[in-house]
């Protein structure tokens, strides 16, 4: 480490680095979310489905983010459990216009809190119930019901209501996804230890 990045430390300058593992269906417009979250000169105009992973960057007032976008496609969801480890939050996405498949993504919510590498560890979920715009959208209450999320009594969460297209909704998200970090340990520490 460099001088000034040691200097940038001391005086607070520099912005703490949090890996975040961006998960749900696809369709759900996780890269959609991740895209309007970066700044807008550097954001994607063509977005296509996400084959395996990508990995983004984008910034807060107090964190730099480091998001792994991971592919929902059902061949491609066995990855996901391989960067449980590196993750220090999750971002959710739901499209909430998709009933028939809000049971897959229940399934697949509860496989990954019931993950050993995920169920001992307090890490912040942010859940996004995305395509509110769509006329057979429900609501992030219904979203929340259906998904059981009363259920997880172990980690903070949290679910907005939100269009990926115009950005809404994203930055109350976020805004809670910071505060959860940086006022939790840092390293998400196992529970069972305690």
């Amino acid at each position: 480490m460099g001088l000034f990045d040691k200097l940038a430390g001391w005086l607070g300058l520099k912005k703490k680095e949090v890996h975040v593992l961006c998960l749900g269906l696809d369709n759900s417009g996780k890269t959609t979310i991740i895209n309007k979250l970066k700044p807008s000169n550097a954001q994607t105009q063509d977005i296509v489905p996400t084959i395996g992973f990508s990995i983004e960057k984008f910034k807060t007032s107090s964190l730099s983010f480091t998001v792994f976008d991971m592919s929902g496609q059902g061949r491609y969801r066995n990855l996901w459990e391989h960067y449980y480890k590196e993750g220090q939050a999750i971002i959710f996405v739901i499209d909430s216009s998709d009933k028939l498949r809000m049971v897959v993504a229940k399934e697949e919510l509860d496989t990954l809190l019931n993950h050993p590498d995920i169920k001992h560890r307090r890490l912040p979920i942010l859940f996004f119930a995305n395509k509110m715009d769509l006329r057979d959208a429900i609501s992030s209450v219904k979203v929340s019901q259906l998904l059981s999320l009363e259920n997880i009594k172990d980690k903070p969460w949290h679910i907005c209501a939100s269009d990926a297209l115009k950005g809404e909704g994203l930055q109350e998200g976020v805004d809670w996804l910071q505060d959860q970090i940086t006022q939790s340990d840092p390293s998400n520490e196992d529970m069972r230890d305690k």
